[in-house]
């Protein structure tokens, strides 16, 4: 079969205002990034807010293998076949980071014939959003250490300076560092150090701002650092939102495309679902239930990251409430979580594939908590056998789920009709009774231990001295009520990635927490994990290539 960027540079693209003109909108809501690529102009909303919303359908996975299982393959061809069978649909996905596509992972516009395009476009600098909040979240770092250079009025404590450069690149050299050496003219001298964009609290706010208003109010409240005195100090402090906020004003609108069968696309926000909340922005979907009958989204990496903060985080927020979960499962994955190495994964094996598939019913439980039905599709692989989808199809019936093999990746919509139908079938008979895992007034160390135990089946936390510390300060500045977005591996329910399958008899190590007081909620670091990524040894960016046509290859 041909590689992604082939299929996708074969494609028939139609302009985006035939995308636009499928969803009943005007070319003038329309601000365009070239011929296939448009964001929604900030007047769209008031003319579509009074509309009925549709059904929202959200697709997440078990727990991966280190490439993936296809999830937004599968998401991608699900809306695809959706409007195979005549039903008005749209995607709606997060915009992918440099980071994965330079590194390991590859890109995040889905796979084969199941594909958002202009795929390179997309996978690289799209329409800049990234690029905007990297440079209001340096923006901000730069006033702080300015503020301190030009004679500290505010009394910041160089030492307690908890807001972080960023860059949309895996850097792990970039993890820990020194800035202000030089003369006397070159700063303050103090330890510092970035994360990855997709990680950082601008990042979130934009995901989760309602509008420009809202953005601003978010800004605002970012806790830069603490006083001498213990005090908190804010972007507001700094006097930095007006300027931040006027970096933003076009990233803060979804972005439009379309996939290889001409299905609107809407596309908005990044954060990683390991170190972030993981969930586009609460416009893009918002826009998405406004514009079509069913909306399909995606939560990134597993259902104990990514859907659990989707519900726990952007739907306690936004009011959002979901109709159904699509759970992406694979033979490779389950097998993977059954012991099998890398080289099993293309031959049938019974016995892993029957070891690792307790992964899958602890998501399968997971779910029911939030009272969403479930529908467990097998993204399939052209190894799988007969047998193999037998086994997974009869342990999902047990268990009261609907199972349907998607053949996306190879087919396209065509291939994702069996999902669609019982999507359909779901929507139409029977019930979503949505409620989130715990309510806001637990206390921040119980919500903590709600989602270890209930979720990953820990045992219960452990906690370092300093997340004792700095938990009960977050809860005495009054965020107490905030939720939590817990920061750990997508390779194990645990928080080490060598413990697969469904472990048991293990706690979970909060190492560090802190608040992010604008996007509104308190992140917990779990085990090893970092929240600045490495490049493997061999980086995708090794055979990523341009032609004297202007024609990307390699990227994937």
């Amino acid at each position: 079969m041909k590689s992604d960027i082939q299929i996708a540079h074969e494609a028939h693209l139609l302009p985006v205002q035939a995308i636009a003109e499928k969803l009943g909108i005007d070319p003038d809501d329309l601000e365009l990034y070239g011929k296939y690529k448009a964001k929604f102009s900030n007047g769209l909303w008031s003319k579509i807010s009074n509309r009925k919303n549709g059904k929202l359908v959200l697709v997440t996975a078990i727990n991966p293998t280190p490439a993936g299982e296809g999830k937004t393959t599968v998401t991608v061809g699900l809306g695809q076949a959706l409007n195979h069978i005549g039903k008005n649909a749209v995607i709606a996905l997060r915009e992918p980071s440099l980071g994965p596509c330079f590194g390991m992972k590859g890109g995040a516009a889905g796979g084969g014939y199941a594909q958002v395009v202009p795929m390179e476009d997309l996978n690289l600098h799209f329409t800049g959003d990234f690029h905007a909040i990297t440079s209001a979240n340096n923006l901000l770092a730069a006033m702080l250490d300015n503020h301190i250079f030009q004679g500290n009025a505010l009394d910041i404590d160089p030492k307690k300076i908890v807001f972080k450069r960023c860059m949309d690149m895996n850097d792990r050299t970039l993890r820990h560092m020194v800035v202000g050496l030089g003369g006397p003219k070159d700063g303050v001298v103090r330890e510092d150090g970035f994360v990855i964009t997709v990680a950082s609290e601008i990042m979130a706010i934009l995901c989760l701002a309602k509008d420009i208003s809202d953005l601003k109010q978010r800004l605002a409240r970012i806790i830069v650092a603490y006083s001498r005195s213990g005090d908190p100090v804010t972007a507001a402090d700094l006097q930095a939102v007006g300027a931040m906020s006027s970096l933003l004003k076009d990233a803060i609108n979804p972005n439009l495309i379309q996939t290889l069968e001409n299905t609107p696309a809407i596309i908005h926000g990044g954060p990683f679902a390991n170190i972030a909340h993981g969930c586009n922005s609460v416009r893009a979907t918002t826009l998405g239930l406004k514009l079509a009958d069913i909306v399909v989204t995606e939560a990134g990496f597993g259902a104990d990251l990514g859907a659990e903060k989707f519900f726990d985080i952007k739907c306690r927020m936004s009011g959002l409430r979901p109709s159904c979960v699509v759970l992406v499962a694979t033979t490779k994955a389950l097998k993977y979580n059954g012991g099998a190495g890398k080289n099993e994964w293309q031959h049938e094996n019974m016995e892993a594939l029957a070891k690792g598939i307790v992964n899958l019913g602890k998501h399968i439980e997971n779910l029911k908590k939030y009272g969403v039905p479930v529908v467990v599709t097998l993204n399939a692989w052209v190894s799988d056998t007969a047998k193999e989808h037998a086994f997974i199809r009869q342990y999902c019936q047990d268990r009261g789920c609907r199972f349907a093999l998607a053949e996306v990746w190879e087919k396209g919509g065509a291939g994702g009709v069996e999902l669609a139908r019982e999507v359909i079938n779901t929507l139409e008979n029977e019930t979503a009774h949505f409620q989130p895992l715990y309510p806001d007034t637990l206390p921040l160390s119980d919500k903590i231990e709600t989602i270890a135990k209930e979720i990953y089946g820990a045992d219960g936390v452990t906690w370092s001295a300093a997340a004792r510390t700095m938990l009960t300060k977050i809860e005495s500045m009054g965020f107490g009520h905030f939720p939590v977005c817990m920061a750990k591996t997508q390779y194990s329910l645990s928080d080490d990635p060598t413990l697969l399958g469904h472990p048991t008899g293990f706690s979970i190590n909060i190492r560090e927490v802190y608040v992010s007081a604008g996007a509104g909620f308190v992140v917990a670091l779990t085990g090893s994990i970092m929240t600045m990524p490495g490049l493997p040894k061999t980086p995708a960016a090794n055979i990523i290539d341009l032609n004297e046509d202007g024609l990307i290859s390699g990227l994937f």
